[in-house]
């Protein structure tokens, strides 16, 4: 979104359209939601098109600053852009309906598949193994495309390679938090800063004081959510812990949530990696945001409780974050060494990325040299031939299917 020329625009303040009805904003995102395919950067051009040419329930200078801010923030940047479009229509009370009307399609497809596959044997049915092999075209994918854009340059690259060899080495959630907070330093101190554009004001429902009640929810629960998991031995504590944090921490979009799912549900032995990966690879077949894998993963670990649970832990922090940050956020983005922190932090992102396309995506889904064509296959099919993600999935799937006949 960075080369929108309106992002970087002076203009003044710019005002929400007036608030329309619950059943017309969850209409609009329910409409996105069954037809949002190709992740977060596409949703962001399907959001555009329906709220801002289609409906113009916000200009286009508005719509690119909620976009900034979003970018942001950690957690799924489409949907805090919904959340906050919905709240700029109707309160904290719209940004649920929108965020419900987005979301549910793709977290009850994904939960249905948790089901349809319990008690497969992923190593057994090939067109599951197929999903494994797509997992590893879609994330090299999103390590080529962000690297270009978010490490460009021989300091951030550095950065993000330095991060990817210590991720594999140290291989644990709390050691990829460290390694964000070091680039965020490193970024400070090594990175320029550069001007900062005036952007356009953002007209938002909520008061001051409901934003800061959010930041100390945020903070008590991340804070709060480890130290009850320790007391309690309830693993409906740990889930939530788990899924809560890790929505609080991803920097860089869907695919980052990947290896820190993994870290925080595999080696517990809550689930295999193949299980893992079967339901990452679904995920790129449905329309909807990437973070709806965690109903998948709820599902496969608890049933439909945990589905809804996982889902609604997964998501939380991002109803807080933006809630928390709408009305501060022209005070925040001005200042220019936050800039530099972002840069550092987004280097990482890369990185830490980087680490998971060889663990668990490549140690898990590549076993055979057929396995390695057909996820070069699908890398080309994505890269050069721009198919949709869904349309791949099912190439592999195919794919996957017709690989016991070849062998």
């Amino acid at each position: 979104m960075n080369d929108n020329p309106s992002i970087h625009e002076t203009a003044p303040s710019a005002q929400a359209a007036p608030g329309g009805s619950l059943r017309e904003l969850f209409g609009a995102a329910l409409k996105l939601g069954l037809t949002s395919f190709g992740g977060p950067v596409a949703h962001l051009g399907y959001f555009r098109e329906e709220y801002v040419k289609r409906r113009q329930w916000l200009d286009e200078k508005s719509y690119a600053d909620l976009v900034a801010l979003c970018q942001f923030l950690p957690g799924p940047a489409s949907s805090q852009v919904g959340i906050s479009i919905g709240m700029m229509r109707a309160g904290i009370l719209g940004g649920i309906v929108s965020w419900i009307g987005f979301t549910i399609p793709s977290a009850l497809a994904l939960a249905a598949f948790a089901f349809l596959t319990k008690g497969s044997d992923t190593g057994g049915a090939g067109w599951l193994h197929g999903l494994l092999i797509v997992s590893v075209a879609v994330v090299a994918q999103a390590v080529w495309g962000m690297a270009r854009t978010l490490a460009p340059d021989r300091t951030r690259g550095t950065i993000a390679i330095g991060t990817a060899i210590l991720t594999l080495a140290w291989p644990s959630a709390y050691g990829q938090l460290i390694l964000i907070a070091a680039a965020g330093l490193l970024g400070r101190l090594l990175l320029p800063s550069g001007d900062v554009p005036e952007r356009p004001r953002i007209a938002i429902r909520i008061s001051r004081t409901a934003a800061i009640l959010s930041w100390i929810v945020f903070f008590g629960l991340l804070l709060g959510l480890p130290l009850w998991r320790q007391a309690s031995s309830s693993a409906w504590v740990a889930m939530i812990d788990s899924f809560y944090r890790v929505g609080s921490l991803v920097f860089g979009g869907g695919h980052v949530v990947l290896p820190m799912l993994q870290a925080e549900l595999v080696p517990p032995g809550w689930m295999t990696d193949a299980q893992f990966l079967a339901g990452y690879g679904a995920a790129q077949a449905v329309p909807g945001p990437l973070f709806t894998l965690s109903a998948y993963l709820g599902a496969v670990m608890n049933g439909w409780p945990g589905a809804l649970v996982a889902l609604l832990a997964m998501f939380l922090p991002s109803f807080l974050l933006v809630t928390g940050s709408l009305p501060l956020w022209d005070a925040i983005r001005s200042r220019p060494n936050v800039q530099s922190v972002l840069k550092g932090v987004n280097a990482s992102v890369v990185g830490i990325l980087l680490a998971a396309l060889y663990h668990p995506v490549w140690t898990s889904a590549i076993r055979t040299s057929y396995d390695f064509c057909l996820a070069l296959a699908a890398f080309g099919l994505l890269m050069l031939w721009k198919l949709p993600p869904w349309a791949v999935v099912l190439f592999a799937a195919a794919g996957g299917a017709l690989m016991p006949l070849l062998s």
